[in-house]
């Protein structure tokens, strides 16, 4: 048996929330070390964000000289090499790499182990041979894709997200199982990229966003040539002379395609950690913790996807700092979820953040109020001959701000504003102060604000008022 070796804190995952950890504890101070058994950098590095926006850009290119014409501007339709494309992907990820790479974070002072960790008891790590006691344990082993058990799916080898960015060759064809932020995104980019692209949804396309503005999006991808189903069931996933077909329940002819892609869900990575052996709890979601991210090991704590909550990089790096927090400072952090962003980076962008209207008004009930705005009335938005979407703000009576939605372009980055208001517990009028520059789509925002008070202000009284003033003067 290996030596015991003693540290503060063990990190086991280097994706966004592991490495966040690790950086910050080394730098601190503490004694580190991380398991790593797969790629530094994890999914978001390597088969998530990073390649996925990188397609899009690409994506989006093409899209853009398709429609110069709107500015006077005439091309031609763009010659897209496929492999090419992907090469750009496979760049952007070899140009981030090295930040997150094991000789940066041996530099921050952080020992890196490149092996598969399991737990040997409430407080020991083994794996590569090391042997490891530790003050404080972080589970940060992320998520992988769900393969729905479909008849005949695992015949046809479906891609996931950890495949899909090794084609080279274009597909004719893509089916793709599944209508939330991943596939929507996805569709886009392969149909902007030249590929036939259908999706099929059992439920609702982006449920979870408000359902006017997800119509929105919705209307533009099926603009674009894209093929979605809606409440649709798949019985059975068998080879045909194309490729792949689908059978679909109720439907006699099936859906057929030459690539088959899988953006159903996600679920946690906790195979091979033996957390029986660390009295760690887990149900089907993931890792039981509470509000301070621990586990039923109080010396152990959970984050990012590992802990079974929303499944975001920028919630990873959230949790990161809160375990901080708790182990190296000791403060009671907790999570607080009032103000989660969530953006599907189609085009136009679907943003949101806090409540939406329907979860507003089953608390609330009679207290909430909504107030919209369209970017057909955004200056900007007029001069980049791109108008589609609006926003929606949700709040209390008082102005309070519960919630915000927007779809437009760069919806995305309007949100912090809003994420503020949350956080901060902010009136409208706080945003109705502000001065934004002007011509810029942030005015939205503004919009909105003004639009809440507008009813009140340009009514009778204040009419009134102004005239008694304007006598009295």
């Amino acid at each position: 048996m290996p030596k015991v070796e003693d540290y503060d804190i063990c990190v086991i995952g280097a994706g966004s929330a592991g490495l966040s950890v690790a950086a910050g504890a080394a730098q601190l101070g503490a004694r580190t070390i991380l398991f790593e058994r797969a790629e530094m950098g994890g999914d978001c590095l390597n088969y998530g964000c990073v390649p996925s926006k990188a397609l899009l850009a690409a994506a989006h290119a093409a899209h853009e000289i398709r429609g110069a014409e709107r500015f006077g501007i005439h091309c031609a339709e763009p010659e897209i090499d496929f492999a090419a494309v992907m090469a750009h992907v496979r760049n952007v990820i070899a140009t981030i790499a090295p930040h997150d790479s094991v000789p940066r974070f041996e530099e921050l002072g952080v020992r890196v182990v490149k092996a598969e960790a399991r737990f040997a008891g409430p407080r020991e790590v083994s794996g590569g041979g090391v042997q490891v006691r530790a003050r404080r344990i972080v589970i940060a082993t992320g998520s992988r894709a769900v393969i729905p058990q479909i008849p005949g799916i695992g015949t046809v080898a479906p891609f996931t997200n950890e495949t899909i960015f090794s084609l080279t060759a274009r597909p004719e064809h893509l089916v793709i199982i599944g209508g939330g932020p991943i596939g929507m995104e996805m569709a886009q980019a392969f149909r902007r990229l030249g590929s036939r692209v259908t999706v099929l949804e059992a439920r609702r396309l982006l449920e979870r966003d408000e359902p006017e503005f997800s119509d929105i999006l919705r209307r533009q991808l099926s603009a674009e040539g894209i093929a979605l189903r809606e409440g649709v069931q798949i019985n059975a996933v068998t080879k045909s002379e194309a490729g792949i077909a689908l059978t679909l329940s109720g439907e006699t002819e099936p859906i057929t395609g030459t690539h088959l892609l899988v953006a159903a869900g996600r679920r946690p990575r906790l195979d091979g950690l033996d957390l029986e052996k660390a009295g760690v709890a887990t149900t089907a979601k993931g890792i039981t913790v509470d509000a301070r991210l621990r586990t039923s090991n109080p010396r152990i704590y959970a984050i990012g996807d590992a802990a079974g909550g929303p499944q975001f990089t920028h919630v990873a790096g959230y949790h990161a700092g809160l375990v901080i927090r708790n182990t190296l400072f000791r403060l009671p952090a907790r999570t607080d979820y009032r103000a989660l962003p969530w953006v599907t980076y189609c085009d136009p962008e679907l943003a949101h953040v806090g409540l939406t209207e329907a979860e507003a008004r089953a608390r609330y009930g009679n207290d909430v109020r909504t107030v919209t705005a369209p970017f057909k009335a955004n200056d900007r938005a007029q001069a980049e001959r791109d108008t589609a979407g609006a926003i929606k703000v949700i709040t209390r009576a008082n102005g309070m701000v519960l919630g915000a939605s927007i779809v437009g372009r760069g919806a995305g980055e309007l949100l912090p504003v809003w994420s503020m208001a949350i956080t901060r517990r902010l009136k409208l009028s706080t945003l109705t102060g502000l001065i934004f520059p002007y011509p810029t789509r942030s005015e939205i925002s503004k919009a909105a604000a003004s639009a809440f008070y507008s009813p009140k202000l340009f009514s009778r009284w204040p009419r009134r008022l102004v005239r008694l003033i304007l006598r009295m003067s």
